[in-house]
């Protein structure tokens, strides 16, 4: 089993930046793969972006250039750095992880983004 806990989320006028930071514990694999979806009201949730555990990253179109995803393998951490937010942006984003088939989902954290 693996266990996620996020943190980072809030409310930001639109421009603004926010970081999310998701970290796993339990039976952590060294080859893994971590990321974020995101669920707006109304709204199928959607892949923002993945990065693997040697470091190779995806995102979504929306996302690119805007959002950078990260992490710390030392302390089974990922990372969101979301800059330039717009209210589209507003949503529950949840941390995901992968490994050996299995997928494990955080709580959610709150993104608003006012105009």
């Amino acid at each position: 089993q693996v266990q996620l806990v996020e943190s980072g989320g809030g409310q930001v006028q639109a421009g603004g930046s926010l970081r999310l930071s998701c970290a796993a514990s339990g039976s952590i694999f060294s080859s893994n793969l971590m990321g974020w979806y995101r669920q707006a009201p109304g709204k199928e949730r959607e892949l923002v972006a993945t990065i693997t555990s040697s470091t190779t990253t995806d995102y979504a179109d929306s996302v690119k250039g805007r959002f950078t995803i990260s992490r710390d393998n030392a302390k089974n951490t990922v990372y969101l750095q979301m800059n330039t937010l717009k209210p589209d942006d507003t949503a529950v984003y949840y941390c995901y992880y992968f490994q050996l088939g299995s997928v494990y989902w955080g709580q959610g954290t709150q993104v608003t983004v006012s105009s």
